[in-house]
């Protein structure tokens, strides 16, 4: 087996599929990246039994064969090396791998390629169509509330509705509540729900592109999710658990709501921040007579106060909140102002975009 590649062809591919690829490995073939040649096609496989990313390049040239070898060593090696280099793989007698390129030579160790573990799956249940950019926004709007390492696994990943109508993605960590849907006419497909794994989800948003309109495949089964774009292709295991009914948790009868500019709300939480507990990050909302009063304190009894004009004559109410929550929700709005809901202090407060009255974000208050 020889490849004969040019660097861009090789390192964005790589690039691609080490995303997947563990540092520390129980299977050692697990820290390697599967190449294989075949009819000028380069496939390149990374995997960790629970997700695998594959990667197709057309028209190289070299002697068909596969095998698999460190994906790390050989990424650092392709991106360490000239912009113009023309890059030459070639497979010894003795199972090792010579990596040349111009007067750089590097000798890399072998594992067989017959030995790696791929997720294959043939019996899907369900299958659509969806443009590229709309399933990058799906999960860029709702991902970030996603739980991490929590013991309620169900929630360390994200949950996928398909509707008649309507796709809907949601993300929760207990603490706050992401939730986005997409009309689509016609699905075919109703009441299916299942849970993508918070890596899958992680390492899929990297590939998709947020402004192309290709279309890509999905399908589903009760245990995997298959997604297809173009010569990348993505395979998961979904997470086997119940998500909460999250409707549950959305009120109903809020009855304060106000318009709020975006960016100057963002620039004020900001501020505030700085002088927050390092460990709880809390803030506090005032609201009164077309007033936001944020403020925060910590441990060295330093304080920060900040204010900006609204359009409010409720009553008064002042609510204490994660900030970080609040700026990653306010970052995931593409728009200038935002409705915020509230009712009292101890109820979670909502908001959305001005414009978007498809995603919904609410985040449970805290106590200062």
């Amino acid at each position: 087996m020889n490849i004969n590649i040019r660097k861009e062809q090789l390192e964005t591919p790589l690039s691609q599929v080490i995303g997947v690829v563990e540092k520390r490995q129980t299977l050692p073939i697990l820290g390697n990246v599967f190449l294989s040649l075949e009819n000028g096609t380069l496939t390149l496989v990374g995997s960790d039994l629970e997700t695998e990313i594959t990667t197709r390049v057309q028209n190289v040239n070299g002697g068909d064969g596969k095998i698999t070898v460190s994906a790390r060593k050989l990424f650092d090696i392709c991106r360490s090396l000239p912009n113009d280099a023309v890059i030459d793989l070639e497979l010894e007698e003795n199972n090792k791998m010579t990596v040349k390129a111009g007067k750089s030579r590097f000798t890399l160790q072998t594992l067989p390629a017959d030995d790696y573990p791929r997720l294959e799956e043939s019996n899907w249940n369900h299958e659509f169509y969806l443009e590229e950019q709309a399933l990058h926004g799906l999960l860029n709007r709702t991902s970030f509330s996603m739980a991490q390492q929590d013991v309620r696994y169900f929630l360390n990943g994200l949950l996928f509705e398909l509707n008649q109508n309507e796709l809907v993605t949601v993300a929760t960590d207990g603490h706050r509540l992401a939730k986005t849907r997409l009309p689509y006419t016609d699905l075919g497909i109703d009441g299916v729900q299942c849970i993508i794994p918070r890596k899958a989800v992680i390492e899929m948003s990297k590939f998709l592109a947020t402004d192309s309109e290709q279309q890509i495949s999905l399908k589903l089964n009760a245990s995997h999710i298959f997604v297809e774009s173009g010569n990348f292709t993505f395979i998961s295991k979904l997470i086997d658990g119940r998500f909460p009914d999250y409707e549950k948790v959305i009120p109903s009868n809020l009855d304060k709501h106000v318009l709020i500019d975006r960016a100057n709300l963002i620039d004020i939480l900001n501020r505030a921040a700085i002088l927050s507990n390092e460990k709880f990050r809390g803030v506090s909302l005032s609201l009164a007579d077309n007033v936001l009063k944020v403020s925060s304190h910590n441990p060295d009894q330093e304080h920060a106060n900040d204010e900006m004009s609204i359009d409010y004559t409720g009553d008064e109410i002042e609510i204490g909140f994660n900030v970080n929550y609040l700026l990653e929700a306010l970052k995931a709005c593409q728009s200038n102002n935002i409705n915020l809901g509230l009712l009292d202090p101890n109820t979670s407060c909502t908001f959305h975009a001005e414009e978007d009255e498809d995603t919904l974000y609410l985040i449970m208050p805290m106590r200062l």
